[in-house]
């Protein structure tokens, strides 16, 4: 059985930004899981709900459980990333100034979802960003 939580997530929401990762992490927790997997997972899931939050004109998070594997699909809607490549350069960041002054925008978001899954593809066009993540349950 699969279970699935989707997650809105909000063009420069700074108010509710972290909102879906706490969700995900508490349900994490509930079911038992490992809290070195937790912990991956809940990284990962907060880089992306920022980057949605900083980058992009919003988007979604979906959330699958089943016995064997965790996925996180995080998908949003333009500008996109012109050089995929250069963004997961650690320290290279396009963050505004807006998000620059809330402490964010250090331009790790990538990199770390990268360290942090056990599989990371992403995909980006002028019409928006796909980042698809997976952790297998041991």
């Amino acid at each position: 059985m699969t279970v699935t939580f989707e997650f809105n997530v909000y063009h420069e929401d700074y108010h509710n930004a972290g909102v879906a990762s706490s969700e995900i992490k508490k349900y994490l927790t509930q079911i038992g899981l490992n809290p070195q997997l937790i912990r991956r997972i809940v990284i990962c899931s907060y880089e992306a709900e920022m980057n949605v939050v900083i980058h992009s004109y919003g988007g979604k998070m979906v959330l699958s459980i089943d016995d064997n594997e965790i996925k996180l699909e995080v998908t949003d809607t333009g500008p996109g990333i012109p050089d995929i490549e250069l963004a997961m350069q650690e320290g290279y960041s396009t963050a505004p100034l807006s998000a620059r002054e809330r402490g964010f925008g250090a331009g790790m978001g990538l990199p770390n979802m990268k360290k942090n899954a056990d599989t990371f593809e992403i995909a980006s066009s002028r019409q928006g960003t796909i980042v698809r993540l997976a952790w297998v349950i041991l």
